[in-house]
């Protein structure tokens, strides 16, 4: 079992940064693959970004592509979301999610564990 808590959510203004961060609980963080998910009021959720147990690949949104870098710490047991040149478009709750087959996925249903999410709004 692994419990994820998201924290680093805020209000920042267009072309502003943000980090988020995700802790895991549990002693096999290290063999996970982790991404990152957002969801606005009616849409489905969709893929962010996604990253290998041992950090060796990452895969991102092609609307994300070239402003996000996700990354790890293993030793911390944390995943981040570095989010550079923030649009309003980016506004949504994010989410973290862990999948135990150690290759990142950009499909929902891959991932077995979700955190309960952070509020992230970027103003015009």
């Amino acid at each position: 079992q692994v419990q994820l808590g998201e924290s680093g959510g805020g209000l920042v203004q267009a072309g502003g940064s943000l980090r988020l961060s995700c802790a895991a609980s549990g002693r096999t963080f290290s063999m996970y693959a982790m991404g990152w998910f957002r969801q606005t009021p009616g849409k489905e959720r969709e893929f962010v970004a996604a990253i290998s147990w041992s950090g060796g690949n990452t895969y991102y949104a092609n609307s994300v592509k070239g402003r996000f870098t996700i990354s790890r710490d293993n030793a911390k047991n944390t995943v981040y979301l570095q989010m550079n040149s923030l649009k309003p478009e980016d506004t949504a709750v994010y989410y973290c999610a862990a999948r135990r087959a150690g290759y990142a996925s950009s499909e929902r249903a891959d991932y077995d564990y979700w955190g309960q999410g952070t509020q992230v709004t970027v103003s015009s």
